[in-house]
C-alpha cells in the first residue's frame, strides 16, 4: 500500500540520519581522519549458519577502534525485511563508507565477488556445518517465525525426518520453494576460493574463540585497522558482546547438535544428495559418519 511504502521510507530516511550522526561522532571520539583509514567491514553468511553471532563480534569494532554501526538491515532486505533485487543490493553494498560495518546474504558471483573483495573491503564470510544448518533452518520455520513461507508446510509433516527428507532433497512450491541442500552451499562456495575473503566457520567461532578472533583482528589490521589497544585486550572486547541469546532467531546453536534429530534414512539421503560436500568443507573425512 502507498502508505506503507511511505512509512518505509520515512523509516528508512531517519536511519540515514542516525548513521550520518553516528560518523560524526566517531570521528570526534578517535579523531577527525580516522573513519577514512578504516576498512569498509562486511559480514556475510549462508542462512541459518551464525551471521547472527558475526554480526555481534563485528559490531564490537565499534569499541576497539574508529567504525559505525549504521542500523541498517541487510544489505539484501528491505526495511520491511523483503527481498530486494541484485541492482540495489549492489547499491547498499557500495555506499558503505569507510569504517561502516554492515552483513548480508550474498552468493559468491559477479559482480558481488570484484566488489567485496576490493583493497578497501574487509569481507567476512561465516559458514557452518550443513546438517547442524538443517536443523536450525527447520525450527526456524517450524517454531521461530512463523510467517516463514515453509511453516505450514513443515507443520503439516509428521516429524522431524520427514521434514529433514524436505531440506536436504529441497522441494518446489508453491508456497515456497528451497533448493537441495547442495545447491544452497554451491551457491556460497566460492568465496571460500578467494584469499581477500576471511573465511569462518560457525563452529570455530563458538569452540575456539580466541584462536579466531585473533586471526580475525590480524585480518582487519591487514585491511587497514589501527589498532589503538593491546591485542589481547581486543579480542577479549569482541568475546565481551558475544551473547548468542540475544539474537531473535537463537535456539541452540550448538555444534553437532544434528545428531540429535537425524535419523539413519536421512544421514542415507543426505549422503546422495550432497555427495562430497562435507568432505569439501572440511568436516568430514569420508562418508563413515
Amino acid at each position: 500500500m502507498p502508505g506503507s511504502s511511505q512509512s518505509l521510507k520515512v523509516k528508512h530516511a531517519i536511519k540515514v540520519l542516525r548513521w550520518r550522526g553516528r560518523r560524526f561522532l566517531t570521528d570526534l571520539k578517535w579523531g577527525v581522519g580516522g573513519l577514512r583509514r578504516s576498512p569498509i567491514v562486511f559480514g556475510n553468511a549462508m542462512p541459518k549458519s551464525g551471521s547472527h553471532l558475526l554480526t555481534q563480534v563485528l559490531y564490537g569494532l565499534t569499541s576497539i577502534g574508529p567504525f559505525v554501526n549504521p542500523g541498517f538491515p541487510p544489505v539484501n532486505r528491505d526495511e520491511s525485511n523483503q527481498p530486494l533485487a541484485d541492482k540495489q543490493i549492489f547499491s547498499n553494498i557500495y555506499g558503505m563508507l569507510p569504517g561502516d560495518i554492515r552483513y548480508g546474504y550474498i552468493h559468491a558471483k559477479e559482480p558481488f565477488i570484484s566488489l567485496l573483495t576490493q583493497p578497501e573491503q574487509a569481507t567476512i564470510f561465516i559458514y557452518r556445518d550443513p546438517r547442524d544448518m538443517l536443523i536450525s533452518h527447520i525450527f526456524y520455520a517450524t517454531d521461530l517465525y512463523k510467517e516463514h513461507g515453509m511453516h505450514a508446510f513443515y507443520a503439516e509433516l509428521d516429524g522431524m525426518e520427514a521434514r529433514l527428507k524436505v531440506a536436504i532433497e529441497g522441494f518446489s512450491g508453491p508456497p515456497f520453494s528451497i533448493s537441495s541442500v547442495r545447491e544452497r552451499y554451491e551457491s556460497y562456495l566460492g568465496w571460500l576460493e578467494h584469499p581477500e575473503v576471511f573465511s569462518i566457520r560457525f563452529e570455530d567461532l563458538i569452540l575456539e574463540q580466541d584462536v579466531t578472533l585473533a586471526r580475525l583482528i590480524g585480518f582487519l589490521q591487514v585491511r587497514g585497522l589501527d589498532l589503538k589497544i593491546p591485542h589481547e585486550q581486543a579480542i577479549q572486547t569482541l568475546k565481551s558482546g558475544i551473547s548468542p541469546q540475544k539474537s531473535g532467531t537463537f535456539r541452540k546453536g550448538e555444534p553437532g547438535n544434528w545428531r540429535e534429530y537425524f535419523s539413519e534414512a536421512n544421514k542415507v539421503r543426505f549422503k546422495e544428495i550432497a555427495g562430497d560436500l562435507l568432505v569439501r568443507l572440511g568436516y568430514e573425512d569420508g562418508d563413515d559418519w
